[in-house]
């Protein structure tokens, strides 16, 4: 069977290159937002948002804008980054992405510590530098080099601001000076320049992250201003006629790249809708064409909205590694789609007879500091999580599961538990902000390992246990009450694997067997 699939694969890669056309948003599902992209030679990297997570900021590769595989993180090591006390409005907003003469470089803003750094590589697939930091301050920070000068462009006050940096050492070589406001939406940021056709243009995002959201654009003959805006602004919302019946609503926050065969295209944040017009998954990464003839205005996908399915030209296809839909632990190490919360505590984690084992700490999913939790982003409404999982050497009340989690004041988890009377239980328990619900306990005829279930689709999460190879359902839940509308935030839900214990000297540690995580 395992010959069959590479075939498959394989014959798939060759029909998508000759005859490709056409592909499906978003590009990068799930918790990805804040898209930045830059092209080297045949090769284009992306890098999105990760704020209270660790590792953070994820960079993906592609061959075709389409088609994106994860091949680190910039940021994944503690003296590039700290997260003590981000939550999911804090940590690591907005990187930009740029290749200039054989160095690529990354631009972001921790705003939970000292504001913006960048970091820099000759390897992206490599190790990145530690931050080098930067005087002006602001959100979204972005890089454009030309003649040998490297410029910044951030939004302190909320105003679009330009200097001189010298990206090596960090020092800012030129006064801050004020550039462009945007044309009156709220929250004028993630601005980024590009040059063409003799002009100087200046993207940016307003109207907020949410249904308001756009993407408008300026010009200039000088890199200073003035800058006029493009009378057709904006170039990309769904706050209009055309969009408003869209399952896709937030487009915003964009950068555009010029395509090897001269299209043009552009990447952006947006999230599909659910019932209410609530989202869960977070904030994904779209992808549009862009008409951009010379000497005039881009025009993004004929009418600056897009679609799920999008009908139109594209580069040759190179489709990337299908997903797993089961993670074993036997190579001992995660792949680095796996997070933490804020700076993991490293002797907590290891692998033992290839399973991941977790410590149990005092610290719980609801403190607002690092427990002992690993997560993958949930991408999909409609997804199957199981994982097997055994706790031992554990005192009473020490728990370990799985997480729905979306912040730490809202989360619903589905764990073993440690009872008085030596035995163990299954338990369900929801968190809504201030308010705590244990929905059922089951008692677990011995403490052998026991498979827990968490199911979902667009409304409902629903939550059970196997054993002895019978399913038994404990409960659901409904999608909405995770949702960035209701909890807050800037994340998406994570489905997690944690351990906690109920005193600081307890022992206890968890055995997780495999996660698996099957989509449609």
């Amino acid at each position: 069977m395992r010959n069959k699939n590479i075939l498959t694969f394989a014959l798939l890669a060759l029909f998508s290159q000759a005859f490709g056309q056409g592909y499906k948003n978003p590009v990068i599902p799930g918790f990805h937002p804040d898209p930045s992209v830059c092209k080297a030679g045949d090769d284009y990297y992306l890098v999105n948002s990760s704020f209270q997570y660790f590792p953070g900021v994820p960079l993906f590769h592609s061959k075709d804008l389409v088609h994106w595989e994860q091949i680190g993180n910039c940021l994944d090591r503690p003296s590039q980054v700290d997260l003590a006390g981000a939550n999911a409005w804090g940590g690591i907003y907005a990187p930009t992405i740029r290749y200039h003469e054989g160095t690529f470089y990354m631009i972001t803003t921790n705003v939970s510590g000292k504001g913006n750094f960048l970091v820099h590589t000759t390897d992206p697939r490599g190790g990145w530098s530690d931050p080098v930091w930067l005087k002006q301050g602001g959100i979204d920070p972005s890089l454009y080099f030309e003649n040998g000068k490297c410029y910044m462009v951030s939004n302190p006050d909320n105003y679009i601001t330009l200097c001189e940096i010298d990206p090596m050492s960090g020092e800012q070589l030129s006064p801050s000076r004020k550039i462009w406001g945007g044309t009156g939406g709220r929250y004028p940021e993630g601005p980024h320049i590009y040059k063409k056709d003799g002009w100087y243009y200046l993207l940016i995002s307003e109207g907020g992250t949410e249904t308001g959201h756009s993407v408008t654009i300026a010009r200039s003959a000088f890199i200073e201003g003035p800058y006029t805006p493009n009378p057709a602004n904006p170039i990309l919302t769904h706050a209009c006629v055309a969009g408003q019946a869209s399952p896709i609503q937030g487009t915003g926050h964009a950068d555009l790249v010029e395509g090897t065969d001269g299209s043009w295209w552009m990447v952006c944040l947006a999230y599909r809708i659910m019932p209410g017009t609530h989202h869960t998954l977070g904030r994904e990464t779209y992808l549009a064409p862009v008409r951009w003839d010379k000497g005039a205005w881009p025009v993004v996908n004929g009418n600056g909205t897009i679609a799920i399915n999008m009908d139109v030209p594209t580069l040759p296809l190179t489709p990337s590694k299908p997903q797993p839909d089961t993670f074993e632990f036997e190579e001992e190490k995660l792949s680095p789609e796996w997070v933490y919360l804020q700076n993991p505590i490293p002797e907590n984690y290891a692998f033992e007879n290839g399973k991941l084992r977790l410590s149990a700490t005092n610290t719980t999913l609801s403190d607002g500091k690092s427990p002992t939790f690993v997560a993958l982003r949930q991408d999909q409404f409609d997804m199957d999580a199981s994982t097997k999982v055994a706790l031992r050497q554990a005192q009473t009340g020490d728990e370990a599961g799985i997480t729905a989690f979306m912040d730490f004041t809202s989360h619903y988890d589905l764990f073993v538990r440690q009872e008085a009377n030596g035995k163990q239980s299954v338990v369900l328990r929801y968190q809504l902000g201030e308010l705590k619900h244990i929905e059922k306990e089951v008692a677990l005829p011995d403490t052998s390992p026991v498979i827990l279930n968490l199911k979902a689709d667009i409304n409902v999460y629903r939550f059970g246990y196997t054993v002895d190879g019978k399913y038994h359902e404990l409960g659901k839940m409904n999608t909405r009450y995770l949702s960035s509308e209701t909890a807050g935030g800037f994340t998406g839900v994570m489905l997690g694997l944690y351990a906690v214990s109920a005193s600081p000297e307890s022992k206890a540690f968890a055995d997780f067997d495999y996660f698996k995580y099957q989509r449609p």
